[in-house]
């Protein structure tokens, strides 16, 4: 619910700001712009019992992308979590491309689709390797010149993960979440 609400509140603030802008406007993208961008994510938790240990788990995900065009950029991402719970850690890469609607404004919608690889240690010497497509909307917003405050709501997705040990069956997955449970902030900054 708060993720909710916090979305809600920066698609209104970013709605409320954005209007006819002379041109002194602040951010936007053109063909050949560079940026990087990422988010990061940490928590901890204590279960309520006797002589518990907290658990602390973490994701970093850094991203590059570059502006084949004036409205479309090739990114290439990676990814790094931990999750102290049962001791299990995953690297992964992701590469795809995101069309910016009015990307030259301080305000602009985005429609991504990209290819992601991710391989996941358990903790218990079993690898996990999963591959999968996602196409997800999101908004960007330049707070200055050279940066911008990034989310992405939802998305519609395929996966295929396998055990890394002969004899396993890979598992898939297809779904489409609209119910807004999955809200990627980050940070992005223009070179």
């Amino acid at each position: 619910m708060k993720k909710l609400l916090f979305f809600a509140a920066f698609t209104v603030f970013a709605l409320t700001t954005t209007n006819a802008q002379d041109e002194a406007s602040t951010g936007g993208f053109a063909k050949s712009d560079v940026y990087v961008s990422g988010s990061v994510s940490f928590g901890s938790s204590t279960e309520a019992v006797a002589d518990a240990d907290s658990v602390t788990s973490y994701e970093i995900s850094p991203s590059v992308g570059y502006f084949v065009s004036d409205d479309i950029a090739l990114e290439l991402g990676f990814s790094f979590s931990d999750s102290g719970a049962d001791d299990s850690s995953a690297v992964g890469v992701d590469l795809g491309a995101r069309y910016f609607f009015a990307a030259a404004s301080q305000f602009s919608l985005t429609l991504g689709a990209g290819l992601s690889y991710e391989s996941k240690d358990n903790g218990l010497d079993i690898k996990k390797n999963t591959i999968g497509i996602a196409v997800s909307p999101g908004v960007n917003y330049f707070i200055s010149n050279a940066f911008a405050l990034r989310a992405t709501v939802g998305s519609l997705g395929y996966t295929s993960e396998k055990d890394d040990f002969d004899g396993a069956e890979a598992k898939t997955s297809f779904g489409l979440n609209i119910d807004l449970s999955d809200i990627n902030f980050g940070l992005t900054y223009k070179f």
